[in-house]
């Protein structure tokens, strides 16, 4: 492939932010190329929202480099990129997990046949859906957690709803350390430990869910001059940028708010800025997430705990969801409480102004011309 014309924006990863980024510099008139390792695809980039005269797309391993981005040994050059490779499963630090088959989010919704038992590493969102979902399937389920399960959440919300997982017969180890998993003729055997005290469990299929981190490996990043984070995800500051200029990154490769909602977003305001100037702010004030459980669990902004980290006056009502009246025509048999803080708060965001993406081409092409033409 070659393609010596430079892009105005050059976009690694095919996903939720490298559509989003790409979507959104095509509207800005950029010209843009977006970079997958694998297959680039899906109606939104080939048959819909991005005008394909802005869109140049390319397959391969991409890597950082000087003047842009290098393909299985082609130069992309581009004036600005924008990192949104994503994230894969993580895998616990258990010793003998490397010699375990177990499942992941992923691998789990393509079996074949139910296990009769299943033993769930990690109790945050995926952990709880998906355990819930094979209990009510037939299976026996434990879920296993060093914390109480949904710690990032309220606590009465996730207090509640481990009842209901309790309810259903789906057995909660909360507040245990994993010290060791092996295979067993039966399956699976991990051993536990809380309170200097010991146990052994067994299951026929072991599930991990115990987050995800983030896609930088090969990438060649901290050769480029782009801090890491000690979890693996780029790091960026409110406007998206990285710790080398003109290079951006955009959702769960940046490690945080791993929603993919909130990777298009943030792919979006890294493409403005990245186009027109530093000039928008990445904001969870408002930010919204969905445990897909039943009942449901749900929360828009910042737990009481995390205004009172960012020092800010908080007010909190704690309230039954039976005696709220909306709740009551949905008909459900059970619910969670409704929490709710008030709470202040003041955000600003530097902005400088800069010339729009066409109008940087057409000066560059300006530039390139004879005298009076």
């Amino acid at each position: 492939m070659r393609d010596q014309a430079p892009h105005d924006l050059a976009i690694i990863g095919a996903g939720s932010a490298g559509f989003s980024a790409a979507i959104t510099a095509a509207e800005l008139g950029a010209r843009v190329a977006l970079i997958g390792h694998g297959t680039i695809g899906g109606t939104c980039v080939n048959t819909g929202c991005v005008p394909s005269k802005n869109l140049i797309r390319v397959k391969g391993q991409a890597r950082v480099t000087e003047g842009g981005i290098a393909v299985d040994g082609n130069l992309i050059r581009a004036d600005n990129i924008i990192i949104a490779t994503g994230a894969s499963p993580a895998v616990p630090p258990i010793p003998g997990i490397e010699t375990v088959p177990y499942l992941t989010s992923t691998t789990a919704l393509d079996l074949a046949v139910l296990p009769r038992s299943l033993l769930v590493i990690g109790g945050g969102y995926v952990g709880c859906q998906l355990g819930q979902m094979f209990a009510r399937a037939g299976v026996v389920v434990r879920i296993v957690d060093i914390v109480p399960i949904l710690s990032a959440g309220e606590p009465e919300i996730s207090t509640a709803l481990a009842g209901y997982l309790r309810e259903e017969g789906i057995a909660l180890h909360e507040g245990v350390r994993p010290t060791a998993i092996r295979e067993t003729a039966r399956g699976v055997a991990l051993d536990l430990s809380a309170g200097g005290k010991s146990e052994t469990i067994e299951a026929e299929q072991v599930l991990v869910s115990t987050g995800r981190r983030p896609n930088t490996a090969g990438l060649g990043l901290e050769e480029a001059g782009i801090e890491l984070l000690p979890s693996g995800g780029v790091k960026v500051d409110d406007q998206m940028r990285t710790t080398r200029a003109g290079i951006y990154a955009a959702g769960d490769v940046t490690g945080r708010d791993q929603f993919v909602y909130m990777a298009a977003y943030s792919a979006r305001i890294a493409a403005e800025n990245a186009l027109n100037g530093d000039g928008r702010c990445y904001d969870t004030t408002a930010m919204p997430y969905v445990v897909f459980t039943d009942p449901q669990m749900a929360s828009v902004g910042l737990t009481e705990a995390q205004a009172r980290e960012q020092g800010l006056s908080v007010k909190t009502s704690v309230l039954s969801l039976d005696q709220v009246p909306r709740a009551t025509p949905a008909g459900s048999s059970s619910s969670l409480p409704t929490r709710e803080a008030a709470r202040s708060s003041a955000r600003t965001c530097w902005r400088r102004r800069a010339p729009t993406a066409s109008r940087r081409r057409r000066s560059r092409s300006k530039a390139g011309s004879p005298s009076g033409s």
